[in-house]
Parts: structure tokens; C-alpha cells; sequence
């Protein structure tokens, strides 16, 4: 088999990996850069047989709208649920690919590639890593995973029972440099919202991803604990309706400690596309809450939203307390000199503001170093090739037989 790392060697995020045989080329994720010094990837010369997406983040699906038509595009059928829900409420038009579904554990076949997805615990929920086979050789692409989320379990049993005799595994290393310490679980991020919301004397914002379902799912225990409600916008509720599909357990609008707040702009966006949501609009009001209600009594709202929530935390600064502003998400975010490109920059504003305690909860949606040499150490590669990192020299200190591959060189195995 021949390997191309297109992109993602040495960064996090725009993700393109191309393996072939003679007659067939598959391309692994293909993501939209986070970096503008990023290599520019001409996707239209690439011509592959099929892409594998591994999950609904854009830095690793972003760029698919470049390809030709006719090409498959392989991903899970809520993944690609939750990239529809994204692109109505942003106003975008929905990617017309040529998608195809595929099930966990179950083979599918791409031309001479047998290809076996492995559901994985991410910070998206749908995520996958792949087992690829061709030409006696087998590959195995981690994508974005972690142990130590809700789903963990997951990672414990590929590590407990891992697939056999792998040849190359290519293997993400997001946190080779960064510390999970302040909060290694999600129960740890659960405790901490707890914590906060408890004793609020005004409204609390969670500042967070609307498909980190484990984080919503933090939020809403630490409510129910807390006897607070948790209010969230129409896009969450539409993500939540999708996830409940497959995971009953998962909250949801109908739920009594939960609410919507009918935003103004994701209204029309459903009503401009009432045969894509059919019933839920009309369903959606019947738990809706109104700003006059919630600013009758804050102390008893825990708003969960993205970052362009800052215009309905102006609302509140004003008020008789202070104002719990709980980030949850990467704090590199805040500090980027592409804040705004995040939409970061209004709320980075709020950790010196006088009317705002700023709290910081977060978990990495990626796996640790020590999590990541079990991995390694179970699967056996001959070769380990790092991608999805900034640490790449790092490999060699923490992990056997690495090979390091550079962007655009290709690599016979």
C-alpha cells in the first residue's frame, strides 16, 4: 500500500491522510485547516475512489464540499444528522455528497479495501476509528478518541480486545504537550458545575458545543442535582432530538427540568426548512421559556450555549449578582490570535470583568498521553505514525517503532 499524510503530520486539525493499492485510493478524514498556515491541499487532484470521515467535527470533515460528486463519502448516520443541523442553522446549504452509511464493528468494502469501523469515546458523539485491510496489510487510524468520557468503556475494550497483527497505525496526539490534570474526567467537569451553580444568586452560562453531548448531559445532572433549569436554544434541542434516536438516556426538550429559548435567527431557519423538521417546531413551543420569565427569577436558569452567547450575557450583567460564566471548552480558544475566528474574543473579554465570575470546566475531548501508550502498547504496530499533532518529535520519547511521516512524501508499506 502507498500513504500520503496530505495534511496533519505536524498539526491538529484539517486532517487528510490517502492510502492506496494499485487500483484503489481512500482518503482518511478530510478536514478543514484551524491553522492559516496550514498546506494548501487541492482536493479536485486528489480523485479518491471513497473518503472516510471519522466524526462531525469540520476539522476533520470541513472540506468535503470540494469534491466531486460522485465520490463516496463514508460516515456514521447521525455524524452526518448533526453536519446537516450545523449547516441549517449557520444558513449554509446542506453538502450534497454521496454519502453512505456504515454500522460499528460491521465490514464494508471499498474496491481491494476492507474497511471495519470502530466506534470510539469522543467529545463528538459517532466518532470512529478504522481498521483498513488491502494487499495483506492492515492499517489502523485512532482518529480522535479518549478513555476518559462517558463512553469509556469503549476504549477499554479495544485495548482489552484489540484487533491483531497491525501493520501501521496511525495515531492522533492532540495532548502529548497538554495536561488533562485539572479535570481528567467528565464527572470532574459535572462536579465542578455543580459546585458553581448551586449557590447562584444570578443566571450561569455554559459556554460549550452543542454536539459535546457528554457535556450537555454534565450540565443537566448538575441541574437536576442543583434543582436548577437548564435552558437551551433550538440548534441544541435539535442535536438532542437526533442523539435520542439511539440513546434514550440522553436529555431531552420534553424533559421538566429542561427548556428552550426560541432564538429570533434559528427560528426562521426552521420555519424556512419545515419539511426538514417536520413536527419539531410545533413541539419545541410547547417547552419554551421567555427572557421575562427567566429574568424574574435567574437564580434558578443555567443557560448552556456557544460562544455567541455573550449578547444574552450583557443581559444579565447588570443584575443584582454576579454573573457565572463557565467555559467549557478548550482554553487555547480564548488565548488564539484568531480569537475571533473561534468567535472567541467576546467572551475572553469576561475574565476580568467586574459583573462576571469567570469559571473555567473542562475535559479534552482527546486522549492523554498515558492513555495513549496503552493504546499503542495493546495494538502492537510494526510502525506508529503520529498525526493530529503538534508534538510530533515528541513520539520517539513516549512510544516504540515510530515512524515519522512528512506532508505531501509518500510512503510505501
Amino acid at each position: 500500500m502507498r500513504i500520503i499524510i496530505h495534511r496533519g503530520s505536524r498539526e491538529i486539525g484539517g486532517t487528510c491522510i490517502q492510502v492506496s493499492t494499485a487500483k484503489t485510493t481512500i482518503l482518511l478524514d478530510l478536514g478543514l485547516p484551524l491553522s492559516p498556515k496550514s498546506r494548501n491541499l487541492d482536493v479536485t487532484a486528489l480523485r479518491p475512489d471513497a473518503v472516510l470521515i471519522s466524526h462531525s467535527h469540520q476539522d476533520h470533515y470541513g472540506l468535503i464540499n470540494n469534491l466531486y460528486s460522485e465520490v463516496p463519502v463514508y460516515i456514521g448516520e447521525l455524524g452526518n444528522c448533526l453536519i446537516n443541523a450545523t449547516n441549517i442553522m449557520l444558513g449554509r446549504a446542506l453538502h450534497t455528497n454521496n454519502f453512505r452509511y456504515f454500522k460499528s464493528w460491521e465490514p464494508f468494502f471499498i474496491g481491494d479495501f476492507t474497511v471495519t469501523p470502530f466506534l470510539v469515546d469522543h467529545s463528538a458523539v459517532d466518532a470512529y476509528s478504522f481498521l483498513i485491510e488491502a494487499e495483506g496489510k492492515k492499517i489502523f487510524y485512532s482518529g480522535d478518541l479518549r478513555a476518559h468520557g462517558r463512553k469509556h468503556k469503549l476504549f477499554d475494550h479495544m485495548v482489552t480486545f484489540p484487533p491483531e497483527n497491525i501493520d501501521l497505525l496511525f495515531m492522533e496526539g492532540t495532548m502529548i504537550r497538554r495536561s488533562n490534570d485539572e479535570f481528567p474526567t467528565e464527572a470532574a467537569v459535572e462536579k465542578k458545575i455543580f459546585e458553581i451553580i448551586l449557590e447562584q444568586k444570578n443566571i450561569s452560562f455554559i459556554i460549550s458545543s452543542s454536539q459535546n453531548i457528554d457535556r450537555i448531559v454534565s450540565a443537566f445532572r448538575a441541574c437536576k442535582r442543583a434543582g436548577k433549569i437548564l435552558v437551551i436554544d433550538i440548534y441544541t434541542a435539535w442535536v438532542l432530538e437526533q442523539v435520542r434516536k439511539v440513546a434514550k438516556k440522553v436529555p431531552g426538550m420534553e424533559w421538566k427540568e429542561v427548556r428552550v429559548y426560541a432564538d429570533y435567527g434559528q427560528d426562521n431557519r426552521m420555519k424556512a426548512n419545515a419539511q426538514y423538521f417536520g413536527d419539531f417546531r410545533r413541539r419545541l413551543y410547547k417547552h419554551r421559556v421567555k427572557w421575562p420569565e427567566v429574568k424574574a427569577n435567574p437564580e434558578m436558569f443555567v443557560y448552556f450555549g456557544k460562544m455567541s452567547s455573550f449578547r444574552k450575557i450583557n443581559i444579565f450583567k447588570t443584575g443584582r449578582a454576579l454573573v457565572n460564566v463557565i467555559y467549557s471548552q478548550w482554553r487555547g480558544y480564548l488565548d488564539s490570535p484568531q480569537a475571533d475566528y473561534f468567535g472567541s474574543d467576546h467572551i475572553a473579554e469576561y475574565r476580568n470583568a467586574r459583573e462576571v465570575n469567570f469559571v473555567y470546566a473542562h475535559t479534552s475531548g482527546h486522549a492523554t498521553l498515558a492513555d495513549l501508550r496503552s493504546l499503542a502498547a495493546s495494538l502492537k504496530p510494526k510502525y506508529l505514525v503520529p498525526v493530529h499533532t503538534e508534538a510530533n518529535e515528541d513520539y520517539g520519547k513516549h512510544f516504540d517503532n515510530v515512524l515519522s511521516l512528512i506532508d505531501g512524501i509518500e510512503f510505501n508499506l
